[in-house]
């Protein structure tokens, strides 16, 4: 059974997870090269994550995810191969690392073939989380990203999570540059964060060289 809207779901760590609703600013990291990334930051302009592109890890389809302190949280890289060539899918996968050192599967998110066409408001992409973690549920992302303009939804259909741009800085800038993430009681930031950079990779984002 998947867990209630509220309840505390520490996929990364118990530590990004808040008792009540969250709104943090991104934006994309100024005066860098293509693909490198962009900045979370709270109410305060504290820097909450850090999300490292191509062009500072210096690797395609792959993407890190750090805490403020610069500590890292997830790896995210795309799976390869021949089974990746023949299939329909594209397959994102967020790794941590244990105690040893070890990569850890946390998260894997199913991209469509032709994602521009299946990001639309009737589709879907989908967010298996790891065996240990299946409690929880699949999430999957509705409406459109490239729009600023969707939600992360559990597998109850509840909104875990929104993408959107506040009306004061849509007037002023591109809404690409600058928009706020709400993420509802007791979800994991890191990992609403990690699915967050897939997307802006898969639609050519800041973190894509």
């Amino acid at each position: 059974m998947a867990a209630k809207q509220n309840s505390m779901i520490p996929i990364v760590s118990k530590n990004f997870c808040s008792a009540s609703e969250v709104v943090l600013g991104v934006r994309m990291r100024p005066n860098v090269v293509n693909g490198g990334g962009f900045v979370v930051i709270d109410v305060t302009q504290k820097v909450v994550f850090r999300v490292d592109g191509c062009g500072v890890i210096g690797k395609k389809e792959q993407l890190l995810l750090r805490d403020g302190d610069g500590n890292e949280l997830l790896l995210i890289r795309r799976k390869g191969g021949i089974v990746e060539a023949l299939s329909l899918h594209k397959r994102w996968k967020g790794y941590s690392h244990d105690l040893e050192g070890s990569e850890k599967l946390v998260f894997s998110l199913k991209e469509p073939k032709n994602s521009y066409s299946c990001m639309g408001k009737n589709n879907r992409i989908t967010v298996s989380v790891a065996s240990e973690y299946s409690a929880y549920g699949e999430f999957a992302i509705t409406g459109e990203f490239a729009a600023r303009d969707c939600y992360i939804v559990n597998s109850n259909g509840s909104v875990i999570a929104q993408v959107g741009v506040w009306e004061e800085v849509e007037k002023m800038m591109a809404c690409r540059d600058l928009y706020h993430v709400a993420v509802k009681p007791g979800i994991d930031q890191a990992f609403v964060f990690g699915v967050i950079a897939v997307l802006d990779y898969i639609y050519d984002g800041s973190t894509r060289c």
